[in-house]
């Protein structure tokens, strides 16, 4: 799939986490997002906070298109956005703005991002833990997995 430009919000510690703005990559299917060394995967239920959650820590992030008006963050949240120095040309097109404003963004180069780690991450076997009738498994991402067979 094609880079784009998306807003990306690590949501671990609320309105106030880490933001990113630059090009990310897809997997095949479009449920992973590759970006600065990270892999966020497509959450099955995502909910008000969080679309997405990293492969490896299981942090949780809101991951979505960049919004015209330049107004990403929650209207609570706070806190500089870090913009990808490739990405800036692109972004100022899209937004119609002029100039990146250094009292709201701070300049940082994104890390290649290796995606044949995440696929042997993702491909581990799954650990069964509990022989009881509800089953219980914890996935890679060590999160708990209750099935009702």
């Amino acid at each position: 799939m094609k880079a784009k430009i998306m807003y990306i919000e690590n949501k671990s510690s609320g309105h106030h986490g880490p933001a990113w703005i630059g090009f990310v990559e897809f997997s095949k299917s479009g449920q992973t997002v590759y970006f600065d060394n990270k892999a966020l995967k497509k959450l099955k239920r995502p909910g008000i906070n969080a679309n997405h959650f990293d492969i490896e820590t299981g942090e949780e992030y809101w991951v979505s298109g960049v919004k015209k008006n330049g107004q990403n963050r929650h209207q609570f949240g706070g806190g500089k956005i870090m913009i990808d120095k490739s990405s800036i040309n692109d972004y100022l097109e899209l937004v119609d703005f002029n100039y990146v404003d250094e009292k709201y963004f701070e300049i940082v180069e994104f890390s290649q991002t290796d995606k044949n780690l995440f696929n042997e991450i993702e491909n581990t076997e799954t650990e069964f833990r509990d022989e009881s009738y509800h089953a219980t498994f914890y996935d890679n991402n060590v999160r708990k997995l209750i099935f009702d067979i």
